[in-house]
């Protein structure tokens, strides 16, 4: 099917849609009236975190072809293994889930005649950048397999649109945080510094580790670009709008500004009232001192503008889902 007007309903297609962006995502989707199937093989994501209102089919992103066919308007792509750790332990995995999946879930989007496509891509393919604010014209460096298969699928969705059509939109993201509609960040392991902060908070751990203090920033700390997950979220059916046949348009999405690992500590600390106590650890090999976007693209491109960047506002809506999380448990 050609792209179309948000004027009008859309059956999409969401994989990965019982993760933690997924599914916001696919909140959204319904709340702007659009008809929702989530496919996930639930190795990851959560049962409950499917909206009401979505058609849930457990399965696999391999699987696609039994679930596509021409009714289909859009595939918003979510599903890939993600952890950065676990990705340089055992890289077979991430090529064969990410670049693997991605190209036969191309294959069965081809044969259904489904020609748009909104893709769930990273700033870790930019690796350690030599500029900031970075920008989608940065030189792409992975320095991990996680972010070489991510760089990897959008050689490969490049090449689609080239060949066939293909009407795609890559999305960057850097670091997403906050909840929105009682869906927020839970991963195990953890690796993510907000929901570690809180944890610390809630007393499941004893202290929050400080990976170097001694950077060439204001407090000696790295520097992250945080991004509210429904701002995320929005920029997502912008997407759908915005995607062009035969074109594969690149945007990055983050806040525009930074904020400092002590910085989300002290925020952290004001949010919850809990001291969060810190351990000072080495720097890790490999951090840049500051990793922030320039998302002037998906604004010109997409009239994307995230409206809440307030980090004691990203951090309290994750507060509020982490302690409805702990009291569920």
């Amino acid at each position: 099917m050609s792209p179309t007007s948000n004027d009008s309903p859309r059956k999409l297609l969401v994989t990965g849609g019982a993760g933690y962006v997924g599914g916001v995502v696919a909140a959204r989707l319904l709340r702007a009236g659009h008809q929702v199937t989530v496919l996930d093989d639930l190795s990851t994501g959560f049962r409950e975190s499917v909206p009401e209102g979505a058609e849930f089919v457990e399965g696999r992103v391999q699987e696609s072809a039994k679930v596509l066919d021409g009714s289909y308007d859009a595939v918003l792509h979510f599903a890939a293994s993600s952890q950065v750790g676990e990705s340089v332990a055992d890289p077979g995995k991430y090529w064969r889930n990410n670049v693997g999946g991605t190209m036969d879930l191309l294959d069965a989007m081809r044969e259904a005649g489904v020609r748009t496509l909104v893709f769930s891509s990273t700033a870790a393919t930019y690796g350690e950048p030599s500029a900031v604010p970075i920008t989608e014209d940065a030189v792409t460096a992975p320095t991990n397999p996680y972010g070489a298969t991510k760089l990897a699928v959008d050689h490969m969705i490049g090449a689609e649109c080239a060949a066939h059509g293909l009407a795609a939109v890559s999305l960057r993201y850097f670091n997403v945080a906050g909840a929105y509609g009682g869906q927020g960040e839970r991963h195990d392991p953890e690796s993510h510094l907000i929901p570690l902060v809180l944890q610390v908070a809630q007393g499941r751990r004893d202290a929050i580790a400080v990976y170097g203090d001694d950077y060439p920033t204001p407090d000696g700390t790295c520097v992250r670009d945080y991004i509210h997950v429904a701002d995320l979220a929005e920029a997502h059916l912008l997407a759908l709008d915005h995607a062009a046949v035969g074109e594969h348009l690149v945007c990055n999405l983050g806040n525009g500004s930074g904020f400092s690992v002590r910085e989300v500590v002290d925020t952290a600390r004001q949010v919850t009232g809990h001291p969060i106590p810190e351990t000072p650890q080495p720097r890790r090999a490999g951090d840049p001192a500051v990793l922030v976007a320039s998302a002037q693209r998906a604004r010109e491109r997409l009239g994307w503008q995230p409206v809440r960047t307030d980090l004691a506002e990203i951090i309290r809506d994750a507060w509020t889902f982490a302690q409805h999380l702990r009291e569920d448990a």
